[in-house]
Formats: structure tokens, C-alpha cells, sequence
């Protein structure tokens, strides 16, 4: 039988409205993160068997910080984490705004574009590497017969383009709301609003 994933982003962070990139830093979640975290709990708990999925996240603050607040919504204790799951690092870039990046690579944007970029930094992670630890991930979830994740944003887009066979650029430009769940089962990709 097909095992089915439930893929979440955690919930936004005082980052991601100062538009910071995290990379593998952190920041805590906003009164807007908590209640996105809170929304999907609950959405999840309308899932029925869905719901009691062992829950798996990045050990990144972040993440945990949603992970935690979906269990409490679930009436659950604990949930694993996987370091495969942490986002993209961009090395000496992460925790830096746009400009400061632009700032030490001109012309970092214009050359790779808004999503390649990411893995461009002198010191950061290679997409290559990056997409065989969450290969790797995805190929031990395959075992389990259900599952919800806790991820990030680059995360997320690489799971969903490893799990569809989608081509790297394809895979990269796939929105990341944080206030949605994504169901991977029988091949498919859902969309389920919170």
C-alpha cells in the first residue's frame, strides 16, 4: 500500500516578515505562526486515522516549535525529529536580508534566479547534497504506512518535486504557504486549506 504524507511549513517567524533569510538560524514564531500552527492542528484532528500519523520534524526551532503546537491540537505528546528535514543552509548568507546578500555576490539574483540562488553561496549547501539527504528521507518515509512532516519552505518544494518526479526548476518555483498542508498519497499532490 501506498503510504501517505501529510507535508507541513511551519508556521511564519518574526524572519520571515522582516524577509530574513533563516537558512538553518532561527526565529521565533509570530502570534500570526502560533495561530497558523494552532489552524493546521486542528484541520489535521478533522482528518480522522490521518491525524494519529507519527509526526516527524526538523529539529530547527522553527519547526519543533510548530510540531509542538500541532501535538497539543492533536491531544499528543513528542514527535520525532530528523536532521534530514533541516532547510537548505546558505552558509555565510543565512540570517542575512536580500540586500546584505546582494552586497557579497553581486549579481548573485540576476545570475541564478529568485530560487537557484539559493544554492549558489561560496560557503552554503550544493543542491545536489541538499536533494539527496531529503532522497534519502523520502526513501525511509516510504516505509512507514503514514506520516506528517514538519518542514521548511526549500524543504517542502524539493520533497514534493523528489515525490512527483518533477524536474528541478519545476519543483523549485512550488509555493510554500504556512498555512496549508500538503497530502502525497497514490502519486498525487493535494492541497488541503486550513
Amino acid at each position: 500500500m501506498e503510504p501517505t504524507f501529510l507535508l507541513i511549513r511551519h508556521g511564519e517567524t518574526e524572519w520571515n516578515v522582516e524577509r530574513r533569510y533563516q537558512g538553518q538560524l532561527d526565529s521565533p514564531l509570530t502570534a500570526r505562526g502560533i495561530a497558523q500552527a494552532e489552524a493546521i492542528g486542528r484541520r489535521l484532528a478533522e482528518l480522522g486515522e490521518l491525524a494519529s500519523a507519527p509526526i516527524v520534524a526538523s529539529p530547527l526551532g522553527r519547526a519543533r516549535h510548530t510540531a509542538e503546537i500541532i501535538c497539543a491540537k492533536l491531544n499528543r505528546t513528542g514527535f520525532e525529529t530528523d536532521e534530514r528535514l533541516r532547510e537548505v543552509t546558505l552558509g555565510s548568507w543565512d540570517g542575512l536580508f536580500r540586500d546584505e546578500i546582494a552586497a557579497r555576490s553581486p549579481g548573485i539574483f540576476e545570475t541564478h534566479g529568485p530560487y537557484e540562488w539559493y544554492f549558489h553561496s561560496a560557503d552554503g549547501e550544493r543542491y545536489a547534497a541538499f536533494e539527496a539527504r531529503l532522497a534519502a528521507f523520502l526513501g525511509d518515509a516510504r516505509r512507514r504506512p503514514k506520516l506528517i512532516i514538519v518542514a521548511h519552505g526549500v524543504v517542502s518544494r524539493v520533497l514534493r518535486g523528489l515525490y512527483r518526479g518533477m524536474p528541478r526548476d519545476q519543483a523549485l518555483r512550488l509555493p510554500v504557504p504556512q498555512d496549508s498542508i500538503f497530502r502525497l498519497s497514490e502519486g498525487r499532490i493535494d492541497e488541503l486549506s486550513v
